[in-house]
């Protein structure tokens, strides 16, 4: 029997059908969809997104990912795409996650925290207190002049990854860097509930198979 501590994956940047199928195939628990953003890989536009949405089965989730941070955008963009998880890759209005649990209570909103050093610690607890439904740990820089909120393929500081997760009573995606080769490492140091993965398992800007393969294969 499967334990129920198995490391949950969520393919990032999805941008087909196919790849959605693909990611599928090899056991994806979530699928990520990339709206617009200020910069980084991966974006597709809102009705190809509600497409891949809808030919999704469950119980796989589907998160879109949005920059917005005001609350009415971030409903109207959810409510164009329909994915049952809105991933807030920018900081929010703490009021943000309670707003939008009563708009849209059957979907899951999960913060992204941007790791960069020890201050994040209170950035994840105050959305923990605010009712964030999940934390998802990535190794952008919001505090660029262009913003940088995601698809960087670099690996934070995995040492404030494993505080987050210890203080957490919500799930903890990590996402930043990860493929085949330290993804062992990665769930060894930190424990997170996830991984998400976006560039580990692509070779020119496409989902590869063997990639995907040896990267579910090393979780094992």
């Amino acid at each position: 029997m499967e334990s129920p501590f198995r490391t949950r994956v969520k393919i990032c940047c999805i941008s087909s059908l196919d790849e959605a199928r693909l990611a599928i195939q090899f056991g994806a628990d979530a699928l990520g969809l990339v709206g617009r953003m200020p910069s980084g890989p991966g974006v597709v536009a809102d009705e190809l997104a509600a497409r891949i949405v809808q030919v999704t089965p469950p119980p796989i989730s589907t998160f879109m990912l949005t920059s917005e941070t005001i609350l009415d955008n971030i409903i109207a963009h959810q409510q164009r795409v329909g994915a049952n998880t809105i991933q807030l890759v920018d900081a929010v209005p703490p009021e943000t996650y309670a707003q939008l649990h009563k708009a849209l209570p059957a979907v899951k909103v999960v913060q992204v925290i941007h790791v960069i050093d020890e201050s994040n610690l209170d950035e994840a607890l105050q959305a923990l207190q605010n009712g964030v439904d999940a934390l998802l740990l990535d190794s952008g820089n919001p505090n660029l002049a262009v913003k940088e909120l995601g698809g960087t393929g670099r690996v934070h500081n995995w040492l404030v990854s494993r505080q987050i997760v210890e203080q957490s009573s919500v799930p903890v995606f990590l996402a930043g860097g990860l493929k085949p080769e330290n993804v062992r490492k990665a769930i060894d140091m930190v424990r997170p509930f996830g991984l998400d993965i976006c560039s580990g398992v692509r070779t020119n800007g496409k989902l590869d198979a063997q990639k995907l393969e040896a990267f579910m294969s090393a979780i094992k």
